[in-house]
């Protein structure tokens, strides 16, 4: 087996923590293996998982979708691009649901987003009698409940 990267090596090129790192392995995320001296060691592979893991993190997916898709590329081998095409398309729905998600709110910002408040004037029009606390906690009008 190849001598593959020291923690260290990989916290270096990755710009994570060593701490990081640990917790993206004790999280199921990457999967070092011990050399002989029992040091751990990571294939180069790992650069680019940990890479997707910070990049999906900043798109807002959670630590539990990231483990889900990364158990979609294989673990004996090196992922390939038709691989990392498969997780992007995944990721693609979510991101676009997203993108509607935040285009709304930036056009409707100075305006009630239907979280039951009752405290701006509009709210009157926009949410009678509380209608959308019938609908479900949190602002409604915002994750695409219609305030009719």
């Amino acid at each position: 087996m190849p001598q593959g990267l020291s923690i260290g090596a990989l916290a270096e090129r990755t710009g994570l923590a060593v701490s990081a790192i640990r917790y993206y392995e004790a999280q199921g995320l990457i999967r070092p293996w011990r050399n002989a001296g029992g040091q751990r060691r990571f294939e180069r592979a790992d650069l680019r998982r940990l890479s997707f893991i910070m990049i999906a993190q900043q798109f807002g997916f959670s630590l539990p979708e990231i483990r889900d898709q990364l158990q979609k590329l294989p673990g004996a081998r090196t992922p390939t691009a038709k691989d990392w095409a498969r997780i992007a398309e995944n990721f693609r729905d979510h991101l676009d649901r997203r993108i509607a998600t935040l285009t709304k709110l930036r056009d409707d910002l100075d305006g009630c987003i239907g979280c039951g408040c009752l405290s701006l004037p509009k709210c009157a029009l926009y949410n009678p009698k509380d209608s959308a606390g019938e609908k479900g906690t949190g602002p409604r009008y915002l994750m695409g409940d219609s305030p009719s």
